[in-house]
Formats: structure tokens, C-alpha cells, sequence
């Protein structure tokens, strides 16, 4: 008998959940009919779709839900078959209910953040064909930091504007008033307003940084790739900061980030979208072309990627690069000597002794560009218009060249070791231990502190005490395995630079990114995997581990920025390009506005 009552029970509850269920349905199919019948212009569309509307809430009506009895009515021969809904639980469907009214972004439910993140927002589907769903809360996360940011922007242009250095334009925006109402420009320099041309930005941002995570996933086998330590450092500070800012307000952190932001964002919104930025990030970062992608670029672009062996030194004046090519031997023997002689400060004078601070190899045009000396800057033309001019650097890399040559253009002195030739070697991976010289202060309060100098600006007393320390730390590091992670262990422990969390690691290295003692210490012929020393820059003493080189040719890394520009059809920028980003009817009624955000 018990047992009977129990089944008996048990059928109830089911019955009962199903009838709810189908309640829910209904409740949705009313609610969207209801916003299509006041979009809908045609009579007889509208007609029709009151006639389903009204059969839907004559059944809802009927359906019965007590403790001891479920009925829910048969539909109707005429009616027609409602169309299936995702299953969701009661107050998915309360929450249905607010859509497209004014209780929509203003009710409470709508506070607590449910609607953002349960509803699917966008639609994105990939290179590939795949559809993904993307919450609404992603793009309230979007549109909120994107406001934030063109206000901080106006903010900062019309402080310049109030101390004469603005840019004094008329595209700007009063935030007391709905973007919607303020005009502007869009790319294309046609009329629009400032609501529709941020709504682009938000959409093609998330388009972008979504299109690339998922393309992120596919090429890591269906699983999300990890972000660095440092990203995650990154993320994870910065909500420590949120935190504290919220409990100094008295607010939990999931409601100020809800309040400060937007409806819906929580600390795990939050990380969640930032994590998403960063792999779509790395992955662009670290994209690899085709190979007939690369050749092509070669073809077209090989002159940028020559380099040429020289040795370099800038001169104060046109008078002293004339008078030290005229002291300089045929074999370059003395350069580094001369280099010290004409040298400015103190520093130059000792550091320009070491060949390797006076040695460039595989030098670019580029690297010659950025490093701000004469023969790197285009000659003045009177016509603004017309290409730049780089007399310096045809002589230097014209097929004329030989070993050998030298010459001043003028304040730069050049001396030819190897002239152009493409580069084949590889990318390498080294970790380093930053040791840099110490002075003490005192701060405002009058209390001795201590902080870090560049060796190029330390006393001798200050860089001798550094150049102890390295030594006391390398030989540590030569008592212990003296394997890779000993020497991450030891980095993390003591090094001064940004990397340290990472193990001291610096990945997929090309020539010429680091200073030139760095970087001949690096690619030097004979350096091979587990090679340790310490060298001296003018940023401080480096304790060097070589992790071994890549497979990855330099030239192929320097052409990666220009390719992930590109306006070619290239096949990163087919990720972006053709993916495609849809709204979804329901989610976007919870899209935040501007309005609300004031």
C-alpha cells in the first residue's frame, strides 16, 4: 500500500513538472507574440498572429496545478504547433515576461544580473561555419568599457583643449545626454550618431577577440589554451584592487562590479572576458602563417628583411664622425677604441671598450630606423607628399657594399663587417636574472628607502655592490642542477625585471630586440642549450640561460607584424573577416544603453 501511495506521489510530481513546464512555453510563445504584433504593419499578419496569441493564453488559463490534481487542456485541431522553446526553469519565464517593456532593464530580476548572463546575446558563427553563443552580458561588458574609455578620452582632450593644446574638434559628446541624440562621423566620414558608432566598435571588437578564441581552441584541440602567469596576475590584481575599492564602499565585489559596470557583471564575468581577451591575443600574437604566405612575402618584401654585420657609433656632431672615420683603420681594428675616445659620458666611454656594445648583426633597415640615428632618418624634401628618402641606409645596403667599408652620414659611423644578406637562422628562447645597482633615499616623510638605478647611471660603488650580488647568485645557481627550472626558481627569487614571475623567460627572441651585449650574447654561432654567464648592460648585470633556439626563422617573425596588419588576404585576417556577428532577438532587449550607464 505504501508503495502504491509512493508511485502514486511520485507520478504526480511528474505530471506536475511537465505541466509547468509546458506553462513556461506558453508563457514565452505569448510574449513573443506579443512584441511581434506591435512590430508588425501588415494587417492580416497581425490578424493572425492575435488569433495564435489568444488560443495560447485560453490554454495557459486552463492548465491546472494543485497539490492533488494537474490538468492541462488538449491544443486546439486549428491551432498551430508551438514552436519548440528551450527548456528553463520558472524564472527564466518570469523573466521572459519583461521583455520589451520598461521593466525589461529596470525591474529588479533584471538587476540581479540573471537575464544577461542566462540569455544568448549574440551569435557568432566562425571562419569554419560553427555557431557559437555568446552571452548578453558579454556584450554589456563591451559596451561599458568602450563608453568608459570615450569618456576618459574627451575628458583628456578637452583638459588639452583648456590649456591650449586641444584639438578644439566639434565631434564632441556631452554624457548627460543619450548618444543616441549626439551626432558624429563613422569610418567612412557619412553621418551617424554616437550610439550606432560605438554599438560598431563593441560588435567588431567582440567579433574579433571571440572569433580568434575560438579559432585558439580548434588549433589547441578543442581545449581552451592557458593564459601566462603574468595575465593571470594581471587579472587577479586588478580584481584585488576592485575588491578593495568595494568594501571601502561597503558593497560586496560581485555588486559593485554589477553597479560600476554593468547589470550582470560579476567577478567571474570579469575574468572570464579578460581570459578571452588575452587568448585571442596570444594566439594572434603567436600566429603562424602558411609557408606559401611566408614565400609570398619574401617575394614582395625581401629588402626589408635583408641585414647587414656592422659595427656603429653615433657622434655628438658631424665633426667628430668625420674625424673618427679618417683615425679608423682599414680593418676596423681600433672602432671600439675610438668609439670610447668620442664617446659623451662616463658610462659610454668604459662600455664602448666591449665590442659587443659596438657590434650589431643582422641589422634591418627597420632596426636602424628605430634606433633614432642620422643615418636612419629620411632626408627633408620639400614636398610632403613625396616618398621618403633614406640616403643612408641605400648606401649601406646597396649590392655595392663589400666588407670592409666604411663611412659617416653624418653624425653616424659605419663600419661594414658583412654586407646585406638575408638572415636563416632561428628565434631563440633565453631566461635571464636582472641585477641592478641599489642607492638609498629618502622619502617624504624623511625615512631611508631604497631603490633601483641603470648601471649607466650608478656610481662605481653602486655597480660593484650589484656585480657582487650576480656573482653570489650565479654561483648559486652553478652549486645547485643547473638545469632550466633552478635557474626560473633562482629569477623569481631575485630578478629585477618585468618577467620575473614567468622564470625570468624571454620566448621566441629575433635579432636586434635586446640591447647588443644581450643580443650577441644570445646569437652568438657557438651557443648551444644550457650555455651560462653573466653579462653587463646598461640596464644592470644579466645572468643569462640559454634555453636553445626555435624553429622559428627571425625573418619569419619579422614579417608576422606586417602580415597580421596586412590588408591582404591573409589567412588570419580571414578569422575576423569572415566570421559573422548576429544579434538574438530575446537577449538583446537586455543590451545595456548609455543612458543606463549615466
Amino acid at each position: 500500500m505504501a508503495k502504491e501511495t509512493e508511485n502514486k506521489v511520485s507520478r504526480l510530481d511528474a505530471k506536475r513538472e511537465a505541466a509547468e513546464n509546458t506553462k513556461n512555453e506558453i508563457n514565452e510563445r505569448i510574449e513573443e507574440l506579443r512584441v511581434q504584433i506591435l512590430d508588425e504593419s501588415d494587417e492580416k499578419v497581425k490578424k493572425q498572429l492575435r488569433k495564435e496569441r489568444e488560443e495560447l493564453i485560453e490554454r495557459r488559463n486552463g492548465i491546472v496545478i494543485s497539490d492533488d490534481k494537474v490538468s492541462v487542456p488538449m491544443k486546439k485541431s486549428s491551432k498551430k504547433k508551438l514552436q519548440a522553446c528551450i527548456a528553463v526553469v520558472l524564472v527564466v519565464a518570469l523573466l521572459c515576461a519583461y521583455v520589451a517593456t520598461g521593466l525589461a532593464k529596470k525591474g529588479f530580476i533584471s538587476t540581479l544580473g540573471y537575464p544577461q548572463r542566462t540569455f544568448t546575446g549574440l551569435v557568432l558563427t566562425d571562419s569554419n561555419g560553427k555557431k557559437h553563443n555568446i552571452k548578453t552580458v558579454t556584450y554589456n561588458y563591451y559596451y561599458a568599457t568602450a563608453y568608459n574609455n570615450l569618456e576618459q578620452q574627451q575628458s583628456y582632450l578637452s583638459q588639452l583643449s583648456g590649456l591650449g593644446g586641444g584639438s578644439g574638434s566639434d565631434d564632441s559628446i556631452d554624457f548627460d545626454k543619450a548618444l543616441s541624440e549626439q551626432e558624429t562621423t563613422d569610418e567612412d566620414g557619412k553621418k551617424t550618431t554616437w550610439d550606432k558608432k560605438l554599438n560598431k566598435q563593441v560588435m567588431d571588437s567582440i567579433k574579433e577577440h571571440y572569433a580568434l578564441y575560438y579559432a585558439a581552441v580548434d588549433a589547441n584541440n578543442g581545449k581552451e589554451p592557458e593564459i601566462t602567469e603574468d595575465q593571470q596576475k594581471e587579472i587577479d590584481d586588478t580584481l584585488k584592487e576592485i575588491g578593495e575599492n568595494a568594501t571601502k564602499n561597503k558593497y560586496t565585489l560581485d555588486a559593485y562590479l554589477s553597479l560600476a559596470i554593468a547589470y550582470g557583471v560579476n567577478s567571474e564575468v570579469f575574468r572570464r572576458e579578460e581570459t578571452v581577451k588575452y587568448i585571442a591575443d596570444n594566439y594572434k600574437e603567436n600566429y603562424k602563417f602558411t609557408d606559401e604566405e611566408y614565400d609570398k612575402y619574401l617575394k614582395d618584401h625581401k629588402e626589408d628583411l635583408l641585414g647587414v654585420d656592422i659595427k656603429y657609433f653615433e657622434a655628438t656632431s658631424e665633426d667628430d664622425a668625420k674625424a673618427f672615420v679618417d683615425e679608423l683603420k682599414d680593418d676596423g681594428s681600433n672602432f671600439e677604441e675610438l668609439a670610447s675616445k668620442y664617446a659623451e659620458d662616463d658610462w659610454d666611454k668604459t662600455a664602448n671598450l666591449n665590442e659587443d656594445n659596438v657590434t650589431y648583426y643582422n641589422l634591418t633597415k627597420s632596426n636602424l630606423m628605430s634606433m633614432g640615428g642620422a643615418i636612419g632618418v629620411a632626408d627633408e624634401s620639400e614636398d610632403d607628399n613625396a616618398e621618403k628618402i633614406y640616403k643612408g641606409l641605400e648606401w649601406l645596403y646597396s649590392d655595392k657594399r663589400k666588407a670592409g667599408d666604411k663611412k659617416n652620414y653624418s653624425t653616424s659611423v659605419v663600419y661594414v663587417i658583412k654586407p646585406s644578406y638575408l638572415y636563416k637562422g632561428n628565434t631563440v628562447n633565453v631566461r635571464h636574472i636582472l641585477i641592478q645597482p641599489e642607492k638609498k633615499s629618502k622619502d617624504d616623510d624623511g625615512k631611508e628607502t631604497t631603490e633601483t638605478v641603470q648601471a649607466s647611471e650608478a656610481s662605481e660603488k653602486q655597480l660593484k655592490k650589484a656585480e657582487k650580488k650576480a656573482n653570489e647568485v650565479y654561483e648559486e645557481f652553478k652549486k645547485g642542477d643547473k638545469t632550466s627550472d633552478s635557474f626560473a626558481a633562482l629569477a623569481k627569487k631575485y630578478s629585477g625585471d618585468g618577467n620575473a614571475s614567468t622564470g625570468g623567460l624571454y620566448e621566441d627572441i629575433p635579432t636586434n630586440q635586446m640591447v647588443p651585449v644581450f643580443n650577441n650574447w644570445c646569437f652568438d654561432k657557438n651557443r648551444k642549450a644550457g650555455d651560462s654567464a653573466i653579462v653587463l648592460s646598461e640596464f644592470g648585470y644579466h645572468i643569462m640561460y640559454f634555453e636553445g633556439a626555435t624553429e622559428n626563422p627571425v625573418w619569419h617573425k619579422l614579417a608576422d607584424s606586417v602580415l597580421s596588419a596586412d590588408e591582404s588576404d591573409s589567412s588570419l585576417k580571414n578569422i575576423t573577416e569572415k566570421a559573422k556577428l548576429k544579434t538574438s532577438f530575446i537577449g538583446s532587449r537586455y543590451f545595456v544603453k548609455d543612458v543606463e550607464l549615466n
